[in-house]
């Protein structure tokens, strides 16, 4: 019989909770905003999915840059929590700041500000991992933690739409409505982020020394040269990079591909609800898989799953096919992430898990750069969003490559 979770597991898995509620108001409502927004000032179909993805991508770049120094910085007796607090504040600010934004350019900067903060927290939550729980149950609890969060995310998720999708017999304006859903998705983060920050305490940590900075940058120097060293990880790094940004860039981008191909919102609100329902007992799937079976072709299975996936978004053309979309995701998506994180989090020094979390941060977690770049582009000098997506195929197979790499350099 398996053990039960501690309360400093549970309390981890609240802030997973809590965030994955702003994830999925990114994913499927602030693109919808940012639609009516754009049309307002008359931008093209294509212009709108460039301009977010460059958004994004520009994300990605300063988390990249950050992440490492202050995961690093993180590592140091009693500064995980600290930074941790300073970028979910930044995050959970800016999402109660969406609510001010009136004009698509407004509503980008926030939307910049807000998931800087939102992805930078994660490098310390993921961190958090090593200190609340075992190596035996790294797997375990990660996977629990997105399947939670993708179930948990719902109940602010249905209180919004339902302000969007009623606002006409509530007497709201849309501006109003997206007012109200903002309001709620913030004040959800933060309300399940208080119990860990009440609790958590840093278990394994390096001493503190006078000169912090200049420590950090000698430690991220000497972390950089070991790994690649390290053929394991160093693979892996690559690896995760391509996969895992092909899998953020579905994620992120899949309400704007879907606008731009002019489906209905209402069949794209529900249809990625329906990913968080699926997503909860297939990521609760995937972990039992993972004692079956070894995490590494548990990740190969669903990389694998992506090729396929992918292939099927670049035909998508009606509303139904958008929904088996969102069931396919669902079933491959927490899989695919909860493990990523418990396969690295046992390959590393636990008492260097900021520095590391911060590394892999830069190789994409929380955004995609490679492929929202490349999808924009291609989207914007091609005149198709089709063509677009179909990049993401050849990055989901470089992935797979890497990551075979990393499996040999064990052997």
């Amino acid at each position: 019989m398996k053990e039960k979770l501690n309360r400093f597991e549970w309390y981890w898995i609240f802030y997973d909770i809590g965030n994955s509620g702003f994830s999925l108001m990114l994913a499927a409502i602030l693109p919808l905003y940012f639609n009516h927004l754009a049309q307002n000032a008359q931008l093209s179909s294509a212009q709108y999915l460039a301009y977010w993805g460059y958004a994004t991508s520009f994300i990605t770049l300063i988390v990249g840059v950050i992440g490492p120094i202050f995961g690093s910085i993180a590592d140091f007796k009693g500064m995980k929590k600290k930074l941790f607090i300073l970028f979910l504040l930044m995050g959970v600010l800016g999402c109660y700041a969406l609510s001010l934004a009136n004009h698509w350019l407004w509503l980008l900067v926030i939307y910049i500000i807000a998931k800087v903060g939102y992805s930078s927290s994660l490098v310390f939550y993921d961190a958090m991992l090593t200190d609340i729980t075992t190596k035996e149950r790294y797997d375990r609890v990660s996977a629990l933690g997105y399947a939670y969060g993708y179930i948990g995310s719902v109940i602010p998720f249905v209180l919004s739409i339902a302000l969007i999708l009623f606002k006409d017999s509530l007497h709201l304006s849309l501006n109003q409505a997206m007012i109200g859903a903002f309001i709620i998705t913030a004040s959800w983060w933060l309300l399940s982020s208080l119990p860990l920050l009440k609790t958590y305490q840093q278990k394994y940590f390096i001493p503190k020394q006078e000169k912090i900075i200049q420590t950090t940058f000698q430690r991220l120097q000497q972390t950089l040269g070991k790994i690649y060293h390290q053929k394991q990880i160093f693979y892996y790094l690559i690896a995760y990079c391509l996969y895992i940004d092909g899998v953020n860039t579905i994620i992120g981008m899949a309400t704007a591909y879907g606008k731009a191909l002019g489906l209905d919102n209402n069949d794209l609100l529900l249809a990625l609800l329906v990913t968080q329902f699926v997503a909860f007992p297939a990521t609760i799937a995937f972990a039992h898989f993972s004692k079956r079976f070894a995490t590494e072709k548990v990740i190969r299975l669903c990389i694998f799953a992506y090729i396929g996936i992918t292939l099927f978004a670049v035909s998508l053309v009606y509303a139904i096919q958008f929904w088996i979309l969102a069931i396919l995701v669902g079933l491959f998506q927490g899989g695919i992430q909860g493990l990523s994180r418990s396969y690295f989090a046992s390959m590393i020094p636990a008492n260097q898990s900021g520095e590391y979390f911060g590394i892999l941060d830069v190789c994409g977690k929380g955004a995609a750069f490679i492929g929202t770049f490349l999808v924009s582009g291609v989207t914007q000098l091609t005149g198709h969003e089709q063509m677009g997506l179909a990049v993401l195929i050849l990055i989901f197979i470089a992935g797979l490559y890497f990551f075979q790499r990393s499996l040999k350099a064990t052997q």
